[in-house]
Formats: structure tokens, sequence, C-alpha cells
């Protein structure tokens, strides 16, 4: 039963000499038992001792955190089989991050501008290739031109088509002949329409652009993406228009480039780009095969240097809480630990003494407190689970009565009775089966937020589908049918022909089914009204037993830490008043179910408050019933002021003993700071306020008497639950299984098993499981842990590496 209650802890100050600090506190983390308290609370980051160290591991997780998105892009991920290199310590591996940063960073740069000048000769290529051949098409349209002007009589000159530009400028002015410039580039194709009205405003007409598609994407030099382009060649005249073109260019980020209108000139600026090209495509391929090489080489490392920065970050994070001596020797460390782990942590700190070759070893010594330990629980793989939904309502108060214990077995139980089908219990046993045989497969891999949240509750799925079974077979569903697994039903038909099995019903020919549900009750007009019956009754059992078992803990935590006034004014009122009522009420149900009465148990508890006098009649279900509801009606009303006045004025009473009794203590000497410390504890008491007090009482016994009538109504969600899924069950199997049976066509019928098994995983697997589990969480969290839990503990966080991940050293 260690999970009944937290483990004793105790609090530890230790003296640890400051040669083996280091040393003494990455054992404690490998140990896991200590929790450190931070006793530099009011210094800042910067006055801390260990800052510097601190801000050195900062900076190495950066150069890590670099390498790691260097490896991303690369699609190299980081060896996850490397072996353990004992000899690297920090030192070192800041010199060796610090070298892998330069060269990386210095690869990436010569990278970046060997990338860049290949994609301006890229672009450059292209450039020569479409204005090329506009040149050559232009001259051979301007010679077949030329040929068609000679051919043509004299009489032709005075047309009114206007000549080629290049006549314009030999014949139109022969005195002053005007040369035509051009400018080449290529420019985003989305930005192409735009550039073109610009420049037309701009030169108000007087240039002549022509652009050319380029089929496939271009890598731009200066954001390195892959864009649409177009090749661009742009006639002008004059200096000022020049210079317009060349700042609209900038303005859209057209880039230039230069061209020769000499076809000799052209061919020679081909060839050495060409060749310009195919040289730096080597450079760069071998530079890639360089900075994988490099990466593969860090990766194979990374994990190592990951979790040795993570354990050197965190340890020298522990050393900034610890106080250090007057005479700097020594550091002054204080924590939680369980009792059970003293001797572990002495020796523990006896083997860093040892490896450091210290001559002073270090000092263990347990400290007196009155601070609320933190609490701790032993779980393992199974019980932490459980653990962890009681947590998620609130930790425990330290040594308080855990509910975990009990939910290992109510939780998974509530919530099969409301998922009762050993058919659906199968299927989710096989599901959580899958998990519980493959977890350390699942354990290395990044599951998703669902399945992560499902494999880490597969003990609970798993304890659930027994369950589920077990009721199942109560129930005596199978996908909502019956089967005759323990025996022949109970009961028959009159004659051989059950002629009058629908009208007059079936008559008992045998014993008692032995084990649950009866099968010939499925299928007939009082299957609901039965089923309703038992459902509701044990709906109402079961919430009263576990509502008696929250209000018994109650009674153990009490007595664990001796308060005498909960035991006797909250516990026996309270165990009275639900007694006398619900308890009361599943006596009824049980005394009814043995002797077959038919009484009606609504009149007989209604009329227990209206008229407790009056004769029952035909409702009496035993002699001295009427005696027995008077006093019990008695208690009740007895049991309301006794849970809410008495317990006000006793801890006046008790405030004001414990005050006169430290009215007078000794006079410490104030230069003992221990003293001044214990002293200080016992000064600052806290004043009694007898209102807020009763006020408190007050809300507390209004809670209880309402809450005993509502939480036994909220237990009926067992039965409405249990019965929408049976009715469910009972739906997709008559209205799509058996219908489309009827058809006797094979594709219907794959059709309507597809739709059933559909039906089934989603609906009842699924959303009803999830219905279920919330519903059982709910009855736990509100209607069993309220009775006795408070909830308002701190849990126990204890240095471990073992809790460090991934993110920790990045």
């Amino acid at each position: 039963m260690d999970l009944l209650r937290s483990e004793p802890m105790q609090l530890v100050q230790l003296i640890i000499p400051i040669e083996s600090a280091q040393r003494s506190i990455s054992y404690l983390g490998d140990l896991g038992l200590f929790q450190f308290k931070d006793l530099n609370e009011d210094k800042s980051p910067f006055q801390q001792t260990y800052a510097s160290q601190v801000k050195r591991c900062g900076e190495m997780s950066r150069k890590l955190r670099l390498f790691k998105e260097q490896m991303k892009k690369a699609n190299i991920s980081p060896s996850t089989w490397s072996t353990r290199d004992g000899s690297i310590d920090l030192e070192k591996l800041e010199v060796k991050l610090a070298e892998l940063e330069a060269e990386l960073i210095e690869i990436n740069s010569n990278n970046e501008k060997l990338q860049h000048t290949y994609n301006e000769l890229i672009e450059y290529k292209l450039v020569l290739e479409k204005v090329g051949e506009f040149f050559s098409s232009a001259q051979i349209s301007a010679a077949t031109r030329q040929r068609e002007l000679e051919v043509q009589q004299p009489s032709v000159e005075g047309s009114i088509d206007c000549p080629l530009l290049m006549e314009q400028e030999t014949t139109a002015y022969p005195v002053k002949q005007i040369k035509l410039g051009f400018i080449t580039g290529l420019v985003t194709r989305e930005k192409s329409i735009p550039f073109e009205r610009i420049l037309f405003r701009a030169t108000r007409g007087n240039v002549f652009l022509k652009q050319a598609v380029v089929e496939h994407h271009v890598l731009d030099p200066l954001s390195g993406e892959k864009v649409h382009k177009n090749v661009f060649i742009i006639f002008y005249s004059g200096e000022r228009v020049k210079s317009k073109i060349n700042k609209i260019c900038d303005a859209f980020g057209a880039n230039r480039y230069p061209f020769s209108d000499d076809l000799s000139k052209q061919f020679e600026m081909m060839t050495e780009v060409s060749e310009r090209v195919v040289e730096l495509k080597t450079t760069i391929d071998v530079g890639l095969l360089h900075r994988s090489n490099l990466l593969q080489t860090i990766g194979y490392k990374f994990e190592q240097w990951n979790l040795l920065l993570q354990k050197e970050k965190s340890i020298y994070h522990i050393l900034n809480m610890l106080n250090i001596n007057v005479t700097k020797k020594c550091l002054l460390a204080e924590g939680w630990c369980p009792v059970f782990a003293t001797s572990q942590i002495q020796k523990t700190l006896m083997r860093a003494t040892m490896d450091c070759n210290s001559q002073v070893e270090a000092i263990v010594q347990v400290l007196q407190t009155n601070e609320l330990p933190p609490t701790y629980f032993c779980t393992n793989i199974f019980t932490s689970s459980f653990q962890e939904i009681i947590d998620a309502y609130g930790i425990a108060k330290y040594q308080e009565a855990n509910p975990g214990v009990y939910t290992i077995i109510t939780f998974p139980f509530l919530f099969a009775v409301m998922f009762g089908d050993w058919g659906h219990g199968i299927c989710l046993l096989l599901a959580t089966l899958y998990f519980i045989i493959n977890e350390k497969k699942f354990y290395c891999q990044k599951l998703g937020d669902i399945l992560e949240m499902v494999f880490g509750g597969r003990y609970i799925i798993m304890m659930m589908a027994l369950f589920s079974i077990y009721t199942g077979l109560i129930y005596n569903e199978f996908f909502s049918i019956p089967f005759e697994l323990f025996g022949q039903s109970a009961y028959g038909c009159r004659d051989p022909t059950c002629r009058d099995a629908t009208t007059i019903g079936l008559v008992k020919v045998r014993d008692t089914y032995p084990f649950g549900v009866d099968p010939k009750w499925h299928g007939t007009r009082s299957e609901l009204p039965f089923l309703n019956s038992l459902k509701m009754k044990m709906s109402i059992l079961l919430g009263v037993s576990q509502m008696n078992l929250g209000i018994i803990l109650s009674y153990y935590n009490a007595k664990y830490f001796e308060n005498n006034i909960n035991i006797w004014h909250q516990f026996v009122p309270q165990i009275i008043f639900l007694n006398s009522l619900f308890g009361y009420l599943s006596l009824l149900i049980i005394v009814k179910w043995c002797t077959g009465s038919q009484a009606d148990l609504y009149h007989v508890m209604i009329y227990m408050f209206l008229s407790p006098t009056d004769d029952l009649g035909e409702n009496q279900l035993f002699v001295g019933q009427k005696l027995l509801q008077v006093i019990l009606l008695l208690l009740a009303l007895v049991s309301v002021p006794w849970m809410l006045l008495p317990k006000p004025f006793l801890l006046k009473k008790q405030h004001q003993e414990r005050h006169k009794s430290q009215s007078y203590s000794l006079i410490y000497n104030v230069d003992d700071p221990l003293e001044s410390k214990s002293h200080g504890i016992h000064k600052n008491h806290q004043e009694f306020d007898f209102s807020e007090v009763f006020v408190h009482q007050l809300i507390h016994t209004i809670e209880f008497v309402l809450g005993a009538v509502s939480n036994t109504a909220s237990y009926l969600r067992l039965w409405a639950l249990s019965l929408a899924h049976s009715e469910l069950s009972s739906v997709f199997y008559d209205k799509v299984l058996l219908l489309t049976w009827g058809y006797n066509n094979i594709i219907v019928l794959i059709v309507g098993i597809i739709v059933f098994i559909c039906a089934t995983v989603g609906v009842l697997l699924v959303m009803e499981s999830l219905s279920a589990f919330l519903h059982a969480l709910r009855l736990h969290w509100v209607e069993f842990q309220n009775k006795f839990y408070e909830g308002d503990g701190y849990k126990f966080n204890p240095f471990s590496f073992t809790s460090l991940n991934d993110e920790d050293g990045l």
C-alpha cells in the first residue's frame, strides 16, 4: 500500500566542499531523489555565482541549435547510437564547437557566394541566348525588308510606312546620326507588365521594349528562390533616358547584364559563360559534399554533446541555487528528499568526494521545519497513469489519503458499467494489447497528440476493457447479441409450438440463469422496463457505496493527522446523514430484490419526509420499518446542526489554548540565527477569524447536504449511459447488419458490413468510450473525492537527469 499515503519526506541540509560540488550535484542528478530549494531567490541572474558558466552553456546551446538547423536543411538526422566518449569535458566541447561553427560558417559563406555567382551566370546565359535570338531574327527580317524595298518602284518612297529605326538613323538625319543604345536583363514575370507600363510613362514612349518568356524556373541570385522570369531588351536614345531605365530596373529588382551586338563577341561571351558555369557547378558540388561530410560528423556526436550540455547547464542552475560559505570553501544546499533516500544520498556524496580526491567529506544533516513537505508517490509503469488522473484534479496534500489506490479498481469498473458489452471490451483489449506489446518501439517514436495520449493511458484502457468484458457478461451482450454461455435459459414456452409466447409470455422451466441477465429477456417487450429498473437501482447502490468509501477515508485522514474535531463533528454526522437517507434507500432496494416485493420505493422515500407517522400499507417491506424511518429521519435532522455548530467553536477554543501556551517564551539570543528563525516561526501566528471559519463551515455543511442528493442523482448517469450504449449497439445490429442480410445481395451485404464496422468503431468504440471515460472521471473528481480529498499539496520535483528532454539543451 505504498500509494495509500505519500512517502515520508524530510528537509535536509548539505554542506559540500567547493572542489567536489559539481561532481556531487551531477551524482545527485543521476540519483534523482533530492529536490533543491533556491536559497538565492533575491539575487538577479547576473548576480549569481555561476552566471558566467550558464552564459557559456547558453552560447554552446546556440551553436548546437545552428548545427541542428543546418542538419535539418541537409536532411541529416543525428545519430542515436553513437558511443559515449567519457574523455570530453565542457572546456574541450566549447573549443570543438567553436572550431566547427567557424568552419561551417565559412563553408556556408563560400557556398552562398558561389551559388550567387552561379545563378547570375545562369541568368546571363539565358540573356545571351534569348537576346541573341532576338538580334538574329531582327537582322534576318531587316535583310528581307531591304530586298523587298529594292524590288519596289521609286514611287514607294512617298509611302506612309515608317522606315526602320536603323534606316532612320542613316537616311533621315544624314548630317547628325543618333546612336541607339540598349539594356538587357531579366525581370520577374509577375512584375513584367507594371515594368513595361512604368517604362512607357517615364520615357514618354521613347523606348522600345522586347520581352521573351523563360519556360522553366530560375533561381534568383538575391533571394535564392525559384521564380518565373522574362528576358527583356530595351532600346533607348540618350543618357538621361538610360539613367531613368537603370533606376526603374533597380526599383523592380530587374538584373541587368551586358550584351554585344557583334556576333563574334556574342559567341565568345557564350563560350566563356558556359565554361564558367561548368566550373562553378563542380566547385559547388565539392563544397556541398564537404559540408555534408562535416554535418554527418557533427550528427554522429550531436546527441552526446547535447546530453552533456544539458547536464552541465542543469548542474550550474542548481549550483546557483546554493549559498557559498563565508570561507568560500564549501557550498550550503537545502532541499527535500524521502526518508528512505537518506543513506543513498550519503553514499552518493561520499563517492563524489572520493572521485574528486577531496580531503573533506560532504555533510548531510536533517533540519526541523514547519514547512509543508512536497508529495511523492513511488509509482510504476502501471500505477503512474492512474495517479496522473488524480494529479490532474489536484496534488494530494502531504500524507493525505490517496484516492489513486482505489481509482485503479473503481475507475475502470464505473466505466465498464456504462460500457458493458464483452464484444466491445474484447476490441478495446486487442487494441491496447498492441500498444503494450510494442511499447518499447513506441517509446522511441514521436507520436501525435491523440496517439501519444492513448499510448500513455494504455494500462487504463486495458483495465477498462477487462471490466467491460466482465460487465458485458453480466448484461449478456455481445454487440447486443445474447448468448447462453453459462447454461440454458430458465424460461421456456408453455407448449412446443410457442403460439402464445408473445401474448401470454414465457414460463420458468429451469433453475435461475447462473450468471448475469437471462438471454430470454433480450428482444421481449419487458426487456426495457426490466433493464431500466435493474440498472437504475444498481447505479444508486454503487453511488452510495462509493460515497460512503469517500467519507470513511475522511475518517482515516482525520485519525492519521490526530484531528478529533473532524472525526466527531465531520465524519460522524456525515456518515449518519448519508446513510439515514440514501443508505436506507439502498437497504430497501436490496430487501425488495430479495423478497420480490411490489412496494413502490418512490412512495416510501417521499412520504418518509411528508408523513413519517402514516401507515405504510402495501409498501411495507419488513417489520419495524415505520419506526426505523422515524429514527433515521430524526438522525438526519440532528446531523445537520451537528456538522454546522460545534466545529467553529471548538476551533476557536483550540486556538485560544494554543495561543496561551505560546504567550510566555524564552528570550533568545539575537546573535544566534537559527534560534531567531525558530522563534520567528512561533511569533508569526495567524489571528483566528471566527466569522470566516463559521461561514466556511456553513458553506461546507450546505454543500454536503445538497450534494448528498445531487451526487446520488449524478450516479444515475451510469444507468443512462449504459442504456444508451446498449440501445445504440442494438440499432446498429438490427437496422444495419440484419437489414442488409435480408436482401440476399452480396454487394449490399458487403456495404452493410462495412457500415456496421465503421459505426461500431467510430460511434461505440471511440465516441461512446470517450463519453463513458469523461463521466467516470467526473464521478471520481466530484462525487467521490470531494468527500475527503483536499488536493492542495505540491508535487515532489527532484533534480534528475532523466527528466531532461531534447529542448532543454537547445
